[in-house]
């Protein structure tokens, strides 16, 4: 067979996803629900994807970070960054991956809470 197995619906834009935007698609839904929710008590707050995170050529933990949250000052708002490479290199499935996104940001959203993860999400799963 020549040429492509599927055409695209419109020219210009590709049928099938990268591993990278089918990640970020999955963020958005995640944290749209979540920041819905809690938008009135979180304030702004951007999110978003990085590949990986930056550690220092001394990072003694045995464990790669899967997000980051710095907390906004002034005018500056919060910020949470989760990695995508580390978090899918956890999963083995989709619902593996969606579950851990979920849990890494409600985490992050309890902490700027101050509340119990739970009482954050009630899908979370310690």
């Amino acid at each position: 067979m020549r040429g492509p197995g599927i055409l695209p619906t419109s020219l210009g834009t590709p049928v099938l996803r990268t591993a990278r935007e089918r990640f970020d698609a999955l963020v958005l839904d995640v944290v749209t629900e979540v920041d819905d929710r809690w938008h009135r008590q979180l304030g702004i707050v951007e999110y978003a994807v990085e590949d990986t995170p930056l550690v220092p050529d001394d990072w003694a933990a045995e464990t790669v970070p899967l997000s980051s949250l710095i907390r906004g000052r002034g005018s500056q708002p919060t910020r949470l960054v989760l990695f995508r490479r580390p978090i899918e290199h956890r999963c083995e499935s989709r619902d593996e991956l969606h579950a851990l996104v979920l849990t890494v940001v409600v985490e992050q959203v309890a902490e700027l809470l101050g509340m119990d993860a739970e009482d954050v999400d009630p899908r979370y799963r310690s």
